[in-house]
């Protein structure tokens, strides 16, 4: 059969959800909607529909699968009476799987992060409105105790060791198996167990929102709106404060994510110390989840869109790999999370441009080299002791490398050029490499005996070279002397 024949076909046998729809906004308004407009779909298989009359705009679903349907009508009524800010339910003909919501408008918290950020910083109108968010989050995870009745909740009523399990296949088979990541089978599965027993030693006994990210979020006149909690179940407050602060494509800096962390802990009244024992640990199943659905959607159902947010899952896990050790030991997993940050294909989907940091140090051998705390090894430690001292003549003595005197003495020297000369050209070689392969640090080292002068002098040089050549982010530090580097 050709293509356009098959694709006919497959249009015929998918549901047409336009005439219940109408009917539905008909019995319930009392006349026919002048628009029917299909809005963007998500990785769901609900289909959304902006309907309108005169002075009316309400949204349409059409969901094929009832139970979920019936567990977002049934959470919406509950949280409308609890005054959070969720949409108001009309209407619904659940035999049709179609409901009537009230039209939140259209600019999600990830849309207003992406028009107002204008670099990696967030700006403080976004900081407010993440803000304003943590701060109802705690509201809706104590629901539970608040007569939320848990039997509607779809597919479990908990984040429990089988929606944990299926969490962790669903990331094996989709993620690590269609990215050609190796494991061994039976390590791996071990180590889902020790995972899932860690996991299910936190306090479960929140309102799991389970999809609380930055799309899920709508803005209407600065403040917040709730959507798609329908997955919802009872589990550990930890799963959803993971969710938004390490939601892939928006991409938050960790400063950004520790400063919400702390302003969702207080608004929940948690202590800081006992949820942090296991709050990486959701900050890894969460990313999982998500990558086990990126694999789905973009590697076996061929919606590559989805694989545009990959590059960003990768740079998460590699965070986690320099930050967060978790109590429990996992060593087959944690060998393939190292293979998906160590991954140049994964880095490469879409047109991501995660931003390299060249972290350029000055220090003195006598006090030992720089530990590469941050990054994951690569770089260099350039040696410049062969370099004529400034710091041998009474007059530079107590200056460094920052200071005109100094700068001007080691600028006539003709070895100091020659030497940035080389190392300007090894380190372009590096800096170029790592920003085509989407590697987001770089570290490079200037020693001397005293760490004051002409590696101070070195490391200068080079940040202004990187920030005028490449743009990249530098971070400048001068080891041995107090102050900021310039």
């Amino acid at each position: 059969m050709p293509l356009k024949n098959k694709e006919k076909e497959a249009a015929d046998l998918k549901p047409q959800p336009e005439a219940p729809l109408r009917a539905l906004y008909k019995k319930t308004f009392g006349r026919e909607p002048d628009s029917f407009e299909p809005l963007k779909a998500d990785g769901s298989a609900r289909r959304l529909f902006r309907l309108k009359d005169c002075g009316r705009s309400v949204i349409g679903a059409y969901g094929p699968d009832k139970l979920e349907n019936r567990a977002f009508l049934e959470f919406s009524r509950h949280f409308r009476a609890e005054k959070l800010p969720v949409p108001e339910i009309y209407a619904a003909d659940q035999p049709q799987g179609v409901y009537l919501e009230e039209d939140l408008g259209s600019t999600t918290l990830f849309e207003y992060l992406g028009a107002e950020r204008k670099g990696a910083e967030i700006p403080p109108q976004v900081m407010a409105a993440y803000k304003k968010v943590l701060e109802y989050l705690p509201r809706f995870q104590a629901q539970v105790g608040r007569g939320l009745d848990l039997k509607y909740c779809y597919p479990r009523a908990g984040f429990d060791r089988q929606s944990i399990m299926w969490d962790l296949n669903y990331f094996k088979y989709y993620f690590l198996k269609l990215a050609k990541i190796p494991f061994n089978e039976q390590k791996l599965e071990d180590d889902f167990v020790c995972f899932t027993e860690f996991l299910l030693e936190a306090p479960a006994d929140k309102f799991l929102y389970r999809d609380f990210q930055s799309r899920n979020i709508m803005l209407r006149g600065g403040e917040p709106w709730f959507i798609d909690y329908q997955g919802g179940r009872r589990g550990a407050p930890h799963y959803d404060l993971a969710s938004l602060l390490y939601d892939a494509k928006a991409d938050l800096p960790p400063e950004t994510r520790s400063e919400l962390r702390k302003v969702y802990l207080e608004a929940a009244g948690l202590d800081q110390d006992t949820f942090m024992r296991h709050y990486h640990a959701f900050v890894y199943i969460r990313i999982m989840q998500a990558m086990g659905a990126y694999g789905l959607r973009g590697f076996y159902e061929g919606k590559t869109h989805f694989l545009n947010s990959v590059p960003y899952a990768v740079k998460n896990i590699e965070w986690l790999l320099r930050n967060a050790e978790l109590e429990v030991k996992l060593p087959e997993l944690m060998q393939c999370f190292k293979r998906i940050a160590a991954s140049s294909y994964l880095r490469q989907f879409g047109r991501t441009k995660l931003g390299l940091t060249v972290r350029i140090t000055s220090f003195s051998f006598k006090n030992g080299l720089p530990l590469d705390e941050k990054g994951h090894g690569g770089g260099f430690v350039f040696d410049c002791r062969a370099l004529p001292n400034p710091g041998r003549y009474e007059q530079y003595a107590q200056l460094t490398g920052r200071d005109k005197p100094v700068t001007d003495f080691l600028q006539k020297e003709p070895e100091v050029a020659k030497f940035l000369e080389n190392v300007f050209a090894i380190t372009d070689m590096s800096v170029e490499n790592y920003l085509s392969r989407n590697f987001t640090s770089l570290m490079v080292n200037f020693g001397c005996t005293g760490g004051r002068h002409r590696s101070v002098y070195c490391a200068e040089a080079l940040a202004a070279r990187v920030k005028q050549k490449y743009g990249a982010r530098v971070e400048l530090a001068h080891r041995e002397f107090p102050g900021p580097a310039k």
